[in-house]
Formats: structure tokens, C-alpha cells, sequence
């Protein structure tokens, strides 16, 4: 199984729905709880290229994105694959 980390901070509703369709997948990841102005925040901007926005998502070291991104993923047919390792 793929090494999954996912940046999040409280009451983001799109944090939830990257986690619900992780869960739905059996995925296990490791969350990070980044709230603006905190290291893990900037951590995952610096990580993912720059975006500063949450959740940001990595597969494997790799910058996936967002929840649109993950959804896109998953409606390509790719996130399998990736979750697969």
C-alpha cells in the first residue's frame, strides 16, 4: 500500500471529502492537522510547489493536489493504481 499524507486543518469541508473517498478506498494515510500560520502549513506549501491551500495530498512522496484533484484521479480511473503503490 502507497505511503499516504494528507495535510488538513479543522472544519474544512473538503478535507472531509478527500478523507471520505480515502476511507471509502480502504486507504490508510497519516493526517496532518496544518492550520494557517502553522509549520505543517507551510511544510505542505513548500511540499506541494507552492499552493497554500488544504487539503494537500501526497502519494508516495508524490504532490497530488487537493480534493478536486483526488476526485479527478479517482473518476480517471487512476487513484487505484496509485493507492496501490
Amino acid at each position: 500500500m502507497a505511503k499516504i499524507e494528507i495535510y488538513t486543518q479543522d472544519f474544512c469541508g473538503y478535507c472531509a471529502r478527500a478523507k471520505a473517498l480515502l476511507d471509502r478506498k480502504g486507504a490508510t494515510y497519516d493526517e496532518i492537522h496544518a492550520p494557517n500560520g502553522s509549520a505543517a502549513r507551510t511544510e505542505a506549501t513548500q511540499r506541494s510547489g507552492g499552493r497554500t491551500t488544504v487539503p494537500q495530498i501526497f502519494i508516495d512522496g508524490q504532490a497530488i493536489g487537493g480534493s478536486d484533484d483526488l476526485m479527478a484521479l479517482d473518476r480517471a480511473g487512476k487513484l487505484d493504481a496509485l493507492l496501490a503503490g
